[in-house]
């Protein structure tokens, strides 16, 4: 669920996931295709996105980039006004349906697919008193949106969610405060499924479900199931909270689901615990099969809510995206957002993006660190983890097959050492340091690799 702040307070939304039959749809196992990390360009403009495809996304091997919800939504600088939609036009503040549309087809040139967040549990929160207009001009009050949604199109509880061991309570009340939809209406259903065909007309190849945990995961199979391509990439956002009504295993059936878990351990691990006990991370932590989870370090709301690492920790944060881009569990997102002290503080200029790391832009997908990966997961595709070693601490290694081989030392000294792969001997560009390094016909190669940094190999990547 995404963390919403409403006028007057921050409302961080709770938690979520697995256990109901549903309908068995098909499922992606990832997003399809061999490149399998996502860019999300949160609150990017639509013409700042394109640009970004061109220069940065495509040549890096980014699979996807996603982008924050294009929808009309209620007025406001607030980020989180992009998450309360009062038409499903596209006229929010990133862009209108034209530079939308040029967005996914430069995009597209690039070889890079785009996901959109999609706005569907709920409406807006209201337009305090009397009525409001939104950001393409659209008029609406709470439970009133002119030609899309009437009073009758809303569940019946007008109260908010406050106990997430109530399955009902959960889906038919408000998510901090928001006019929640009634999926189980076919007006409702049939609604949102137009909106989302409108997506794929414009060549949109998959979309992340916001709060899909507030949403019974049938009704999400019979909207998905109306798609004019009901195969198109399917995420969705369910948080796992430990002995909930709603849990992430009720919605595979549908689609990948984002594996919150996976964040919130890393966090643990990399700021007080042994980097040792990811031996076996994934499945061996009791984690949705890998197959369909949807992993990331940290997203908007988990940046924000302090569950999560986020820019702001430094080292820890970008070996953590290291880490996740060269472990073989999941489908990866690399948060990309901009600085803030204010928690509902807005894009800069408005999401229009100058240049990177300008205007507060943070720009973690360009990280030189993070895109070098990028290269190095696409290169290792299907390749199992070979050759673990650690330290008992902070410094292990690993290899992926016979196409890659990772170190990473979180340690507070360098470590100077021989480390064995199986990668064929020859000569090696370690990504990471911009180096060449000598792996001998045994497999074996020398390097060393200083505290909070890391060391990637992969085939097919001799010179620097």
């Amino acid at each position: 669920m995404a963390s919403r702040t409403l006028p007057g307070a921050l409302a961080l939304a709770a938690a979520a996931s697995v256990a109901l039959a549903v309908p068995s749809g098909t499922a992606h196992a990832s997003p399809p295709g061999t490149k399998d990390v996502t860019a999300v360009l949160f609150e990017w403009n639509f013409a700042s996105v394109a640009k970004e495809c061109t220069t940065t996304l495509g040549p890096a091997g980014y699979g996807y980039v996603q982008v924050s919800p294009p929808a009309e939504h209620i007025p406001g600088s607030q980020w989180w006004t992009s998450y309360q939609p009062v038409s499903y036009r596209i006229a929010g503040r990133l862009g209108d349906r034209t530079a939308f549309k040029n967005m996914v087809d430069t995009c597209h040139a690039a070889g890079v697919k785009v996901v959109v967040d999609t706005v569907v549990n709920h409406m807006s929160a209201g337009s305090g008193t009397g009525t409001g207009t939104g950001t393409g001009g659209s008029s609406y009050t709470k439970y009133d949106y002119p030609g899309l949604y009437s009073s009758a199109d809303f569940d019946d509880c007008t109260a908010q969610v406050t106990d997430y061991q109530d399955r009902w309570n959960v889906q038919h009340c408000e998510l901090v405060g928001l006019a929640d939809l009634d999926t189980g209406e076919e007006h409702v259903r049939s609604t949102i499924a137009g909106y989302m065909n409108d997506l794929l007309t414009l060549g949109v190849d998959g979309f992340r479900i916001d709060a899909a945990k507030h949403i019974p995961a049938g009704d999400l199979a019979d909207i998905k199931s109306r798609l004019t391509n009901p195969s198109a990439y399917w995420k969705q956002e369910v948080i796992y909270g430990a002995g909930e009504a709603v849990q992430p295993g009720e919605y595979t059936g549908n689609g990948d689901v984002q594996e919150f878990r996976y964040a919130y351990d890393l966090k643990r691990v990399f700021t007080g615990e042994k980097l040792a006990y990811l031996t076996n991370y994934g499945e061996g932590w009791g984690y949705l099969s890998g197959s369909i989870a949807g992993v990331f370090v940290d997203n908007h709301d988990t940046e924000r809510n302090g569950s999560t690492l986020n820019y702001k920790n430094g080292a820890d944060y970008t070996l953590a995206n290291v880490f996740m881009l060269a472990w073989p569990y999941g489908a990866p997102d690399i948060n990309s957002g901009y600085e803030w002290s204010d928690t509902d503080a807005g894009p800069p200029n408005g999401g229009r993006v100058n240049a990177c790391w300008q205007d507060g832009w943070k720009c973690q997908h360009a990280w030189p660190e993070i895109k070098s990966m990028v290269a190095f997961r696409n290169a290792t595709r299907g390749q199992a983890v070979t050759k673990w070693w650690d330290n008992g601490n902070n410094l292990i290694a690993f290899g992926r097959g016979s196409k890659g081989y990772v170190v990473i030392n979180h340690e507070s000294t360098t470590a100077d050492r021989w480390f064995e792969t199986a990668l064929p001997a020859g000569t090696y560009c370690d990504v990471q340091g911009n180096r060449t390094v000598t792996v001998n016909g045994s497999g074996w190669f020398q390097a060393s690799v200083a505290p909070n940094t890391a060391l990637a190999l992969y085939a097919g990547k001799s010179s620097c």
